[in-house]
């Protein structure tokens, strides 16, 4: 069921849920989108049938939500914001959050901000230490990525990016946009984060530095590793396997 809210700049963004129970609030990759990430493969069945209700927004410049071209639609931490106010359009106060590479790169960003409620238990899947800290660091691969688009052939290090794009039908200059949204969040945050924390990520992930080394800059985390690189976890079952056992226990 899709679903539209106003976010904090008046755009219109949506989301889609599944299930019934406690709420759960994933956020997507980049690139990505609600369907493709999390519906697609299986992993918001599994968390439904497990008592969740799995609500599942599209980030701006991805999927059904608005994919605005103005530069002035992309402040830092827009992505954050925008959470934040589905959290508040749907009234949360105890429910879980958490987030695939990007998604979970904003999920972070919520809790550093400490605007939204806080939640009960956090899943960072897909994202290592660089990619919180060092938010920087890729923004040039996916920049060529996006300018480039349509242009480069098998074996060129952009193609699997640019293929993965073409099936999800993203909007190169819309999400050029989201590249200036990027914010750092410096370790002693993380530090300050007491809650429960997943972090989990396929063995073969090598795109957004360590898993263990984010887990050990969280005070109360656990890193479970599941099959795969940094595309394919998101389509094995074990990832939402692991989701459910953490929250759950």
């Amino acid at each position: 069921m899709m679903q539209t809210f106003e976010t904090f700049d008046g755009r219109a963004l949506v989301w889609r849920e599944i299930g019934a129970g406690r709420p759960l609030v994933l956020i997507h990759g980049y690139f990505s989108d609600a369907e493709t990430n999390w519906i697609k493969y299986g992993t918001a069945a599994k968390l439904a049938e497990a008592g969740f209700r799995v609500i599942m927004p599209d980030l701006r410049a991805h999927g059904d939500s608005a994919r605005p071209h103005d530069p002035a639609a992309y402040p830092p931490d827009a992505l954050a914001q925008d959470a934040e106010a589905l959290i508040a359009h749907l009234g949360l106060t105890d429910y879980d959050l958490g987030g695939y590479s990007l998604g979970a790169r904003t999920t972070v960003r919520v809790l550093a901000r400490g605007i939204a409620p806080r939640p009960r238990r956090v899943i960072l899947s897909g994202l290592g230490d660089e990619g919180v800290t060092d938010t920087g660091r890729r923004v040039g691969h996916f920049r060529s990525v996006l300018t480039g688009f349509g242009s480069f052939v098998r074996g060129d290090r952009e193609f699997m990016a640019q293929a993965f794009l073409k099936t999800t039908g993203g909007d190169p200059k819309a999400l050029l946009g989201v590249l200036n949204t990027f914010v750092d969040t410096p370790a002693s945050a993380l530090a300050s984060f007491d809650l429960p924390v997943l972090v989990v990520a396929g063995a073969e992930d090598d795109e957004v530095g360590s898993f263990t080394g984010l887990a050990a800059m969280l005070p109360d985390a656990r890193f479970v590793e599941i099959p795969g690189n940094h595309m394919s976890a998101v389509t094995r079952p074990e990832l939402g396997d692991a989701i459910v056992t953490f929250l759950t226990a």
